[in-house]
């Protein structure tokens, strides 16, 4: 069963949504939305609920490494709030009018919409609490900004809860960094896996302002911040967290242009078998950078395989 046509879910007119979101109304369900609002929150949902989805295997794959069995548990908490996170949108998308099991289960990999961060592997505890520091940092960013300026009720409640739980996985990924920092083996490996993924969560943002248009988005209350603010505000969290435990980061604020400047190129070419930015050949295009996230990376298809593994060899379809 596909999706149900936008057309025919999408009762009203672009003005008569502009008229409701003007007058201070929230949009609450299919009988408020136009074609066109339906289209863009369907598309933001997806997007940030197959962020939370696959983080799941991602952090699960780096938390076999838990140095012991409470701190496995800890990682274990997080995966669960990944999932429920994940679980939260795409119920969303079910009472929008998409074909729930078909989106989550029968999608191949490559279609999944999530930053390509995800597909480079988490290979170590420390490469996991790195990335509640680093990537968490990015995905409350991001649903902070949503749940502050977002039009569509559903979500807008629902994010109050996300929001607590995104704030325990920074604490634990920091909590953790400023715990191995005091060691210099340990410090050395954070460093390391720093050096990878913070420019990967530059990315995170997707394309710069003069490439990206954001007038439907920022007008229908989708977002209320553009990408490049939603970067300053990243690093506006993490370079001066990253100098307090004297981290290396390739960031730095301009007092008189008053924004976080970016100290290498960017953006550039990155291996992604080795994890490592090839900056020594310089910036790249961002037309370059889109080949590299449409082709996706190494791990897209393991986890959205374990994903679906359970549903594909049983006889589970959803009721209804």
């Amino acid at each position: 069963m596909a999706a149900t046509p936008i057309e025919d879910l999408a009762p009203r007119t672009e003005d008569e949504v502009r008229e409701r979101l003007r007058s201070g109304k929230l949009v609450e369900g299919l009988q408020h939305m136009s074609p066109q609002y339906l289209q863009g929150i369907r598309r933001i949902l997806t997007a940030s609920a197959d962020t939370e989805f696959v983080s799941a295997p991602a952090y699960l794959r780096a938390a076999q490494h838990a140095p012991a069995l409470n701190n496995f548990g800890s990682a274990m908490s997080i995966v669960q709030d990944e999932l429920a996170h994940a679980h939260i949108g795409y119920r969303l998308l079910g009472d929008l009018g998409v074909d729930m099991d078909r989106l989550i289960y029968e999608r191949p990999a490559a279609e999944f919409k999530y930053p390509y961060a995800f597909d480079v592997a988490l290979d170590s505890w420390t490469e996991l609490v790195c990335a509640n520091a680093l990537y968490d940092q990015a995905g409350y960013v991001l649903l902070s900004d949503v749940y502050e300026s977002s039009t569509f009720g559903p979500w807008k409640r629902a994010l109050a809860k996300v929001d607590k739980e995104e704030t325990f996985h920074l604490r634990h990924g920091r909590t953790w960094l400023k715990k191995l920092v005091k060691d210099p083996g340990d410090k050395a490996t954070v460093q390391a896996a720093v050096d990878w993924m913070f420019i990967l969560t530059l990315e995170w943002f997707g394309l710069p302002d003069e490439r990206k248009h954001h007038a439907v988005q920022l007008e229908y209350g989708f977002k209320d911040k553009t990408n490049d603010e939603l970067r300053q505000a990243w690093m506006a969290a993490v370079v001066p967290f990253m100098a307090e435990i004297d981290i290396r980061v390739p960031a730095h604020f301009d007092e008189d242009a008053e924004r976080y400047v970016i100290d290498c190129p960017f953006p550039a070419a990155f291996d992604a078998e080795a994890k490592r930015w090839l900056l020594d050949d310089g910036p790249i295009s961002w037309d370059e950078v889109l080949v590299r996230w449409k082709g996706r990376g190494p791990m897209n298809e393991a986890y959205v395989e374990k994903l679906q593994r359970g549903y594909r060899t049983t006889s589970f379809r959803r009721a209804g």
